[in-house]
């Protein structure tokens, strides 16, 4: 494994690290305004939502690493603190890549980008009439961290109004993850998109309480059949099955015949239950796989 002292690196190394290994990041389109009313759209990856109640969003223009200057997105949120986070989907993500373009002050990089303005209803920013998610935001803080190249300034910015594209709703109007249509930030020109031939779901473990991987018998916990992952979905379970519903569930038919098959041949028999466990596990039929892996 290669360590590495951040003290040892340059400031262009440790970015290039940093930005391949903490990701994807999601991508907050920013528009400000300066004192006079110039307006200033920018993309920003050093960003997310931290709270909910009140509901926060940070994001962070960053010194320049080349020659340590501030952005422009900040010296405007420092006179007029306000913003619109739009959110960034496919559709527009060459678009936001060129706004980021490090412009003169005072050019609108709305008009550089080809992006369409919208009048905000509480801020005096616009909002980019493109994105599937336009966030009002006043600025509560501004927390510098430093005034070297590459020092972050953490914008605190609480959402103060909600606008979401109806073609990204579902019936019950909540926002459908599938149709999004994300893209997210990695490390130097490469980005990610979020489609829904590569979404999956995880339970929530905070919904319950698992009994945990340590309380698998050993032979499950270092199976060779079965992944970290497999392991953490038969720890989520609440409890191991009864005896009896294992006993019913070995006259299941497939089930039925695969321990016929292998009477006499205990090894075979484990490898073969595993390897239908893991079946299972992989359509995510957690609590079946697990009456199969403690079958004798």
């Amino acid at each position: 494994m290669l360590s590495l002292k951040v003290s040892e690196l340059s400031i262009f190394q440790l970015q290039n690290y940093l930005n391949h290994a903490v990701a994807p990041r999601p991508i907050c389109l920013a528009s400000t305004v300066d004192k006079d009313g110039n307006v200033n759209l920018s993309p920003f990856s050093f960003f997310n939502v931290f709270s909910t109640n009140p509901p926060v969003c940070v994001f962070s223009p960053s010194r320049s690493v080349r020659d340590n200057i501030t952005k422009h997105t900040l010296q405007n949120i420092l006179e007029v603190p306000e913003c619109v986070i739009n959110i960034v989907d496919y559709d527009i993500v060459q678009q936001v890549s060129l706004s980021s373009v490090m412009y003169p002050k005072g050019v609108n990089e709305f008009i550089k980008s080809g992006l369409t303005p919208v009048a905000s209803e509480l801020v005096k920013p616009p909002r980019v009439a493109e994105a599937p998610v336009q966030l009002e935001c006043v600025v509560n803080q501004v927390i510098s961290l430093g005034d070297t190249p590459g020092a972050g300034n953490l914008v605190l910015a609480e959402i103060k109004l909600i606008h979401i594209k109806d073609h990204v709703l579902d019936a019950d109007g909540k926002i459908d993850q599938a149709k999004m249509d994300l893209v997210a930030r990695l490390g130097g020109d490469w980005y990610c998109r979020i489609t829904e031939d590569n979404l999956f779901k995880v339970a929530k473990p905070n919904a319950k309480i698992g009994i945990g991987v340590d309380s698998l018998p050993h032979a499950i916990r270092n199976s060779l059949v079965l992944t970290g992952n497999n392991l953490g979905q038969l720890g989520n379970l609440e409890a191991l099955p009864a005896d009896d519903a294992i006993e019913v569930y070995k006259q299941d038919p497939a089930i039925k015949e695969l321990l016929d098959a292998t009477i006499g041949d205990n090894q075979t028999r484990e490898l073969q239950l595993h390897l239908k466990a893991k079946q299972l596990l992989d359509e995510d039929r957690v609590e079946e796989a697990l009456m199969v892996l403690l079958m004798d």
